[in-house]
């Protein structure tokens, strides 16, 4: 079963707006077995909507839509929908009362007609209550085809795909199923592990596929599998697992079960009943930002400190000048000390830190741009690693991130 997804709006075509919506909704489809055939933006503008339209009709049953619900001038989806179906507006009278609601309750200005305007709704339309906005969704069924129009917001839309959405889509259409494998590997290049594995992927069943998904550091193997009988497919994976273990043992990281490293790493530190803390210098927050971005790590994560400048490394963090002047600030014992001094400040378990130049000049030390170092506090050693990670300085901040993240889960594992 096939899937096509439209974003509708100006600022994502213009690079205003990052286009979240279309990844968060194919994520949640693949999940209940739905394949997404295309992903499409267009403008606020009726034309490109309809042909849009018309052409995800052709590729596929289901058709979702976001973006182009509000109340302005500007937003015209559901006329171009009510063109498109061929049908009318019709003020619904629960849509009205909702609106009327989360006004009363939460705006200070009085409701006005132009967000009146939200309640009218194409007649044929089911409504889809949105309960964290006043643009509902709406589900219309055309000529063998369902359209799905939700809000832009982001929280918005990943409320009503989560709660009503895909609950709807589970038992309205019959799927296949679609089921993944991915595993991490480091150490070698996309290229090389590609010839490694060529006889193996050769051979693979036909309903069996592998990507390579390479990125800052390290390339994601993902195996996937489709088709109708669930127990086939367990099987064939189990198979076709085995024999590539032995084919990327020396490579292997770890399994992926869709989590994110930040995700998986805060359910080692919850699990073992440890805390974190971090000290980073030209990461400028990154790893503590993706640590805290994990709902829970209060429970594990104690805080951070950014000490971007060798001063704020000193007065701060504690790290002897006399360390600095000996190693310079880009340094194996910078490094080590900034971890251990975190780690006593914050009252940690574990701490990771980093020190490097990532460019475009050297600053406070004679390093080569790309020069890194990542240590890491545990309760039993102090170590630091040094890595290069190239000249391109947003490449060599978010590899060092990632390979931060990555030592701190090699060590909680060893508990």
């Amino acid at each position: 079963m096939f899937a096509e997804i439209i974003t509708i709006g100006d600022e994502i075509l213009i690079g205003q707006v990052i286009d979240t919506n279309s990844a968060f909704i194919a994520k949640q489809l693949n999940k209940i077995g739905v394949s997404v055939y295309q992903i499409t933006s267009v403008q606020d503008d009726r034309k490109h909507i309809l042909d849009a339209l018309e052409q995800a009709g052709k590729n596929a049953e289901l058709v979702i839509c976001t973006g182009g619900l509000g109340p302005t001038k500007d937003d015209i989806t559901k006329h171009t929908f009510c063109e498109f179906f061929n049908d009318v507006l019709v003020e619904n009278k629960e849509v009205l009362e909702h609106i009327e609601e989360l006004f009363a309750k939460y705006i200070s200005s009085p409701i006005s007609e132009v967000n009146k305007r939200q309640a009218l709704l194409p007649s044929r339309a089911e409504v889809l209550h949105n309960a964290n906005g006043t643009a509902p969704g709406m589900w219309v069924s055309h000529t063998g085809t369902v359209y799905i129009s939700l809000p832009g917001v982001p929280f918005e839309m990943r409320a009503l795909m989560v709660d009503q959405v895909i609950p709807k889509v589970a038992i309205t259409f019959k799927r296949p199923f679609i089921m993944h494998r991915t595993w991490a590997t480091y150490g070698l290049g996309e290229s090389t592990i590609a010839e490694r594995l060529e006889d193996w992927e050769e051979n693979l069943p036909p309903f069996i596929r592998l990507a390579y998904l390479p990125n800052l550091g390290k390339v994601r193997l993902r195996l996937t599998a489709k088709g109708a009988d669930k127990k086939v497919l367990e099987e064939a994976m189990d198979r076709e697992s085995a024999k590539l273990l032995p084919l990327i043992g020396d490579i292997l990281f770890g399994m992926e079960n869709g989590e994110t490293l930040e995700e998986a790493i805060g359910k080692l530190f919850s699990a073992k009943k440890k805390t974190l803390a971090t000290a980073e210098s030209f990461t400028g927050g990154k790893i503590a930002q993706m640590i805290s971005s994990v709902p829970g790590a209060s429970a594990y994560f104690m805080g951070s400190v950014v000490s971007y400048a060798t001063k704020t490394k000193i007065e701060v963090l504690g790290v002897p000048e006399a360390i600095i002047g000996r190693h310079s600030v880009v340094s194996e014992a910078v490094a080590m000390a900034m971890a251990e001094n975190v780690r006593a400040l914050m009252k940690a378990d574990y701490a990771v830190a980093t020190t490097g130049n990532a460019g475009p000049t050297k600053g406070d030390s004679d390093a080569e741009v790309g020069t890194v170092f990542i240590g890491v506090a545990t309760p039993d050693r102090t170590f630091a690693e040094c890595f290069r990670m190239g000249n391109h300085r947003e490449r060599v901040v978010q590899k060092s991130v990632h390979k931060a993240l990555e030592l701190l889960q090699k060590e909680i594992s060893k508990i």
